[in-house]
């Protein structure tokens, strides 16, 4: 139990109102391991509580005496012990009632302790998307890709990384990711590695300078040994076997106790650091260091030891990250579409995946009844309305909600015995109907599956039971060996005539044609109503919602959307009980996240709470909670957007040194001329030497941050170059 959750399970049975668990949980620094006494000490806002407020005071006395205790009985779901013996001799056992493994009832600590082996085997979804990829390629161009043998030195696949278009590549995607990738421009797998075990809470701070040295800057460190071990992380210690090297090669620990140090560090086990740190001085003392230097090498080790990263775990996730990059590089339609499929159960990923895919020139088509199969499907037809990157990707059939695999199977069978369905009769005759039964064909009828057969969907939905009925006629006569109605060619051509018509009913409103889609794909894919208004949202939103998560808590943001899935509640605690909130959905075209809005901002923006309306949020990221939230400040409609969110924003300008021309500046003057406003511009220059100089430019050319202005900027300068603060 952590300082933060502690608070909050405490608060919880001692019946302290949520909000103010949560307000009390909140005031603990997010430092990696603190402690309730120390964040009481660092925090004042914390101690003030403490001092002042009995309830505080009575949960945080309680949450002391609990914290560091288990919470309750967890399984390392990869971890598996061996030993050479039965494990019943050393450790004890116990039949978890969830799943019926037999799990040990030693915590992983105490079985290191004992000596027996810990193992830990990670199944990675990512490693099923590699093999699915090659798959697809061999299957599609006839190319056998041996993966483990691809070029490391790539510079087309470093250019991936280089650029931050790390969408879908195994631990780089993230947001913040993206931006130290941008910064560091990797051009080696030790790039990636480093980059992998640097991006996590402690080591966080260390990027600026590794980036820094990475470009150039000069670094030193006290003894030659530490130069060697350190030198291709340019002296900074990220990895845990750094730090045993150092230990072992300087202080004389050996390696099995310098391993033991890292540990005691994590978990501040003051008499082992004690005990090592004396060790380790006497050896420095060999060495020929002072006193005084080895005290200060410790030192560094007690603080990087705490949070380094295992360098074999971050070298084969990196590793992986390479093969993904590689296959997005070169088989980009495969690599999406295999991405796509094995997130098909994740509508916010496949929207995000989606996007990606049209940032590529990757068109993703809906499903089509002749051309899809269970996954999404490359299709490569010059001749296809629907082109991407000389080819596009197909919606697969298993991925429409209420059409399950079996259902889908039995479509594929058909259509490999026939051929081509030429339309929703003759689709009905040559199927299973007990597989694929009315509601299986609703939901393709939604999704746009039989699009391309003729006639809207309001048709093909109107005469659906019409043509079950003559399909399961046609299929009757067949199983009793009848000569059909419409086995006589003459016969059938004009029945077909008369009979089996769509009916003459009007096409579906698009709202409403889009709503349906949505519901059985989880997501716009013929058109999304958002689209119109992408600029504007792309511009003026802050952040999308896939960057929610990246680093983002307490920020306050603006974010672009359409409203969804709108939840009323009526207070029953605290100051406004009694009163409404609500809790809503906000999509936009790269996902969605939940919105609290507390009863006094529903009180003055409830009303504009209607489904389907694209606004903006003005609020605050809350990462507390298992998925990222916004608490609602304001609503503001998305014509009011541009005039009221840009009178509050500045715009924020970085131009490397190298960039800088004569011809770049002047472009930027007249662009800043040409939409004259209040919102101030500051630009700055990057020197070679990774020194930041930021200026404001003069008044006279504040601007009016328009969607048109925004667009000039960002293809002058580059999209990760220009902000609207």
């Amino acid at each position: 139990m952590k300082a933060r959750g502690v608070i909050r399970d405490v608060g919880r049975v001692l019946d302290l109102p949520l909000a103010e668990a949560d307000k009390l949980a909140k005031l603990v620094p997010a430092t990696l391991n603190i402690t309730l006494e120390e964040a009481i000490v660092q925090e004042p806002d914390l101690k003030a509580a403490y001092e002042n407020n009995p309830a505080a005071r009575n949960v945080i006395e309680i949450g002391k005496r609990l914290e560091g205790l288990a919470r309750h009985a967890s399984v390392h779901a990869c971890g598996v012990v061996i030993a050479d013996e039965p494990l019943d001799n050393f450790v004890p056992l116990y039949r978890d009632p969830k799943s019926s493994d037999i799990v040990t009832q030693f915590e992983g600590p105490l079985v290191d302790k004992i000596g027996l082996l810990k193992m830990d085997f990670l199944g990675l979804r990512t490693l099923s998307v590699i093999q699915h990829t090659i798959d697809l390629v061999e299957s599609t161009h006839g190319v056998k890709i041996d993966i483990e043998k691809i070029d490391l030195l790539d510079p087309k696949v470093f250019e991936i990384f280089a650029s931050g278009n790390t969408k879908g590549i195994f631990q780089f995607e993230s947001g913040g990711m993206q931006d130290l990738l941008m910064r560091l421009k990797p051009d080696r797998v030790e790039d990636l590695i480093a980059a992998n075990a640097l991006y996590r809470p402690g080591p966080m701070a260390l990027i600026g300078d590794f980036i820094d040295r990475k470009h150039g800057a000069k670094w030193d460190v006290p003894h030659p040994i530490m130069r060697e071990v350190l030198e291709e992380t340019f002296g900074i210690m990220v990895y845990q076997e750094q730090v045993m090297r150092i230990c072992n090669r300087l202080g004389d620990i050996p390696l099995r106790q310098a391993y033991t140090l890292i540990k005691a560090i994590s978990k501040k086990q003051a008499a082992t650091i004690g005990k090592q740190k004396e060790q380790f001085i006497k050896g420095c003392s060999e060495k020929g260091l002072s006193k005084h230097n080895a005290d200060e090498i410790f030192e560094l080790i007690e603080r990087f030891a705490g949070y380094g990263f295992n360098k074999s775990h971050a070298t084969r996730y990196s590793f992986i990250a390479f093969q993904t990059a590689y296959l997005k590089a070169y088989w980009p339609l495969e690599f999406m579409a295999s991405l796509l499929t094995y997130e098909k159960g994740d509508a916010d990923k496949v929207a995000d995946y989606i996007g990606e895919c049209r940032r590529m020139g990757i068109d993703v088509a809906p499903p089509d009844i002749n051309e899809s199969f269970i996954d999404f499907t490359v299709i490569y037809q010059q001749q296809h309305e629907h082109k991407g990157a000389s080819g596009m990707i197909r919606f697969g059939l298993a991925a429409v909600k209420g059409v399950g695999e079996k259902a889908v199977e039995q479509v594929i069978a058909a259509r490999e015995n026939i051929g081509q369905f030429h339309s929703l009769f003759h689709f009905c005759e040559n199927v299973d109907l007990r597989l694929v039964n009315k509601q299986v064909i609703e939901s393709l009828i939604k999704a746009g599956a039989f699009d391309n057969l003729g006639g809207s969907r309001a048709q093909m939905m109107a005469g659906l039971e019409t043509a079950m009925k003559a399909g399961s006629s046609m299929q009757n006569d067949r199983a009793n060996g009848q000569m059909g109605l419409f086995e006589s060619p003459e016969i059938k051509k004009d029945y077909a005539k008369d009979h089996l018509k769509l009916p003459d009913v009007p096409a579906w409103p698009e709202t409403q044609m889009l709503a349906l889609e949505k519901e059985v794909l989880g997501l716009y894919v013929t058109k999304n109503p958002l689209s119109e208004h992408a600029d504007t949202i792309s511009v003026y939103s802050t952040l999308n919602t896939s960057q929610l998560k990246d680093d983002n808590s307490g920020k306050t943001i603006y974010i672009g959307g359409m409203v969804q899935k709108v939840r009323s509640i009526v207070t029953k605690n605290g100051r406004n009980a009694g009163s409404k909130m609500a809790v809503f959905t906000l999509t936009d075209l790269q996902g969605s996240c939940e919105v609290v809005m507390w009863s006094d901002c529903f009180a003055v923006f409830g009303g504009m709470l209607t489904v389907d309306r694209i606004l903006f949020v003005k609020g605050r990221v809350d990462l507390t909670r298992e998925t990222p939230q916004i608490i609602c400040e304001e609503l503001i409609d998305i014509e009011h957007a541009p005039a009221k969110i840009a009178a509050n924003r500045r715009i924020d300008i970085l131009i490397e040194e190298a960039a800088v021309t004569k011809d770049k500046i002047s472009s930027l003057k007249n662009i800043c001329a040409a939409h004259r406003g209040r919102s101030p511009v500051y630009i700055t220059i990057k020197t070679v030497s990774g020194v930041k100089v930021k200026t404001m430019v003069g008044k006279s050319l504040a601007v009016n941050p328009t969607t048109d202005f925004c667009r000039q900027m960002e293809n002058l300068v580059g999209s990760q170059n220009f902000q609207l603060r």
